[in-house]
């Protein structure tokens, strides 16, 4: 018998008919002899349908009340798992986040896990039960609902898979598993069968919508294997799971990218200590988070130029808060650009392989598009490029570094 954590997105109990079939799939698991949590997300379309009406409210809903909101998706999907299942035969019981206590800090709509209280769900299953727990939100110590973020159903489900010390967390979605790159942009795209921790870590943050980046650093913490497969299909998957020898035989495993980017340039800010702390503490304070920021000092010495990128979501704010930041620091302008792009490599073989970065530079070069900002880490390398040229080059790097699949047979 083993402990197994499974999670359906929201395409996958997107209408009766998918409940009903995710309930067979658990059933068939339970059968097995093993002990089941699903963790399960809300129909496809709910939380973004409850957030229009919040908008239609007002254009700044109060985030504790858009928790409160939001989090009742959830609470619809697992209460009709339970019954599909029951239905089935399946003894099953539905757990909302407050009832297993699922513990987070109070920022609200992008709250953290604090820690999971394991004895209810253990209780459940000594009773031979499957537990349906409600993904995507958690309670505060102050019993305030709060909700984790697009995609913390992942993240809700990692964790419970390192609290209870599963043997393995599954996570179905309407992907049968991790690619080259987005197939929908690369025909030519190859499913990877295994992917460390770190290269899953980098593509999750770099744009890969498969997994939650949170997520993805629970499982590392914990080393907790996941398997990502397809809800609608037995065949394929890959496996995220700690770094081996074969893993490093790839220099470059997968291609990425983020359209949800904007760039922020201050032109001639004073060259002195303190400076860019006054500039990033203002959007620390309102969870703005920024991503690649890059400098560029005068030849006086005196003055420099900086760039950096946020979320579009993020934009507007950040731009206020910026203006008033250059209004303290005499900065000489401002200027903002919402049309790029960030494109990414990544690879463990990057450790052991000179020239990887040239190797991309010049495929990007040799399709005409230009690079406006570079970022580095020990297994990725990261541009920011206008976004109308982001195909083209995703297609040109998958070629440059032999990622491509190989052509089909014509029948």
């Amino acid at each position: 018998m083993a402990i197994i954590v499974q999670k359906y997105g929201g395409t996958s109990v997107g209408s009766i008919e998918r409940i009903r079939h995710v309930a067979a799939r658990v059933s068939e698991c339970y059968r097995q002899g093993h002990d089941v949590a699903v963790v399960v997300s809300a129909m496809s379309g709910q939380t973004d349908r409850l957030l229009n009406l919040a908008r239609e409210l007002t254009p700044s809903p109060d985030p504790r009340e858009l928790d409160v909101m939001v989090s009742t998706g959830e609470q619809v999907s697992v209460a009709l798992l339970a019954m599909a299942l029951k239905e089935l035969g399946t003894p099953a019981r539905s757990l909302l986040a407050y009832q297993v206590p699922i513990r987070t800090d109070d920022a609200f709509t992008k709250a953290r896990i604090l820690a999971i209280d394991d004895k209810s769900i253990r209780a459940v299953f000594q009773a031979r039960e499957v537990a349906v727990v409600a993904g995507f939100q958690g309670i505060t110590e102050g019993n305030d609902i709060t909700t984790l973020g697009r995609g913390g159903s992942d993240t809700s489900a990692v964790a419970l898979a390192a609290v209870l010390k599963a043997d393995r967390c599954e996570i179905y979605t309407d992907v049968d598993g991790v690619y080259t790159c987005d197939p929908n942009i690369c025909a030519r795209a190859r499913r990877l069968a295994k992917i460390s921790y770190d290269e899953m870590l980098e593509m999750a943050s770099l744009g890969a919508k498969v997994l939650q980046t949170r997520s993805v650093e629970f499982a590392k913490k914990y080393d907790v294997p996941v398997l990502v497969k397809s809800t609608f299909t037995d065949e394929g998957g890959t496996v995220v799971a700690r770094e081996d020898e074969d893993m490093e035989r790839e220099i470059v495993s997968g291609i990425t990218y983020e359209k949800n980017e904007a760039k922020i340039t201050l032109l001639a800010v004073p060259d002195r200590p303190g400076v860019a702390a006054e500039i990033f503490t203002p959007l620390a304070l309102k969870n703005i988070n920024v991503d690649m920021i890059i400098q560029n000092v005068s030849v006086d010495g005196k003055s420099a130029d900086l760039s950096f990128t946020v979320t579009k979501n993020d934009y507007a704010q950040a731009m206020e808060l910026i203006k008033a930041a250059a209004a303290k620091l005499n900065a000489k302008d401002i200027i903002g650009d919402t049309s790029i792009a960030k494109l990414s490599i990544v690879g463990v073989g990057m450790r052991s392989h000179a020239g990887v970065a040239a190797r991309m530079f010049k495929a990007l070069s040799a399709v005409g598009i230009n690079i406006m900002m570079i970022s580095t880490s020990e297994i990725k390398v990261s541009v920011v490029i206008e976004e109308k040229y982001l195909e083209l080059a995703v297609r040109a790097l998958h070629t440059a570094f032999d990622l491509d699949a190989p052509a089909r047979q014509a029948e």
